[in-house]
């Protein structure tokens, strides 16, 4: 019998995968316990609709993050903090700094969560990080952190 997966099932498959189980696997376990439908016409179509939004949800989120990449190319952020001598700074600067000066600024929003910061800037200066948009998609924020007055 074929049936569609709702949910994965162990040695089976993943969710919306279509496959062919004996019947009685199906009838007495897959179905009961809602871990999948039975291949109908109705429920291919369905399955086929989710796989074409799904698909053009991906495309979307990935035409998005190179937008937001082309809009970052020529950023160059000003981040503000005190500091004591030798250009050290009290505190450091990191990747939530990093968001809100580009929001502030430029008005492109990130996830701080998507800036690859190695370790915190501590120093006065000129930096360059990478920002993760899409699995497919990187850009690099420029910033410089200087003195507040």
């Amino acid at each position: 019998m074929k049936v569609i997966l709702i949910e994965d099932v162990k040695a089976q498959g993943k969710k919306g995968q279509l496959v062919d189980v004996s019947d009685g696997y199906a009838r007495n376990f897959l179905i009961p316990k809602k871990l999948a439908v039975e291949a109908t016409a109705a429920n291919l179509a369905e399955l086929k609709n989710a796989e074409a939004k799904k698909k053009l949800q991906a495309e979307k989120e990935l035409a998005a993050a190179n937008e937001t990449a082309e809009k970052l190319q020529g950023c160059l952020a000003v981040i503000k903090k005190s500091g004591g001598a030798d250009d050290k700074l009290y505190g450091s600067v990191g990747s939530k700094d990093i968001s809100d000066a580009v929001f502030e600024q430029f008005g492109i929003e990130i996830d701080k969560r998507k800036i690859v910061l190695a370790e915190p800037v501590k120093n006065y200066g000129s930096y360059t990080v990478e920002v993760k948009l899409h699995p497919q998609v990187t850009a690099k924020i420029n910033f410089t952190v200087t003195a507040a007055k």
